[in-house]
């Protein structure tokens, strides 16, 4: 086998094994640090793909910023507790049913396909090519999605200097 294709599988089952253990997992903080796993695997996969631009949006926007403010989130406000969840199994057996059924049809589906298999040139870089679509001739809905972004996170702290102040109004009210 080719190294690709060993690395593939071996990123193919850490990322699956961290994204059960977020599943399966009581604790709230191994959830969070689970899902990072998890994230990074998948961004992994996108360099085998070729797919480096990709890959870096993914560390970056997901693993560098949303998984931190989640972790931040939940440490901050849980300190780690453990959650006791009542499980309930009166769907239980439905969805473990219906679970199975869709197993089922996805292994057919797999087996009974004819897969076209083909070689593929690998490419040099992509990063490149992305940057001059988006500086050429996507350059005017980039603008636009910039200023759209921008007018978001302005609204967004504006919403909370006015809660934030609000909220201490009322604190010197009471």
């Amino acid at each position: 086998m080719e190294l690709t294709t060993i690395l593939f599988y071996f990123f193919s089952i850490a990322t699956i094994g961290a994204a059960a253990v977020m599943v399966f997992s009581k604790n709230i903080v191994h959830s969070a640090f689970a899902l990072m796993f998890s994230l990074i695997g998948v961004a992994s996969l996108y360099v085998l793909l070729y797919a480096d631009f990709i890959a870096a949006t993914q560390l970056l926007v997901y693993v560098g910023g949303i998984l931190i403010l989640i972790l931040f989130g939940v440490m901050l406000t849980t300190q780690g507790r453990s959650f006791d969840y009542k499980t309930i199994t009166v769907n239980l057996v439905p969805a473990s049913i219906l679970s199975l059924g869709v197993a089922a049809l996805l292994i057919f589906v797999f087996v009974k396909t004819d897969w076209m298999i083909s070689e593929v040139a690998e490419p040099d870089q992509t990063i490149y090519d992305l940057g001059m679509l988006l500086m050429g001739d996507y350059v005017l809905p980039f603008i636009i999605a910039g200023v759209l972004l921008l007018i978001a996170i302005i609204g967004a702290i504006l919403m909370a200097t006015r809660l934030s102040s609000q909220s201490i109004k009322n604190e010197n009210i009471e």
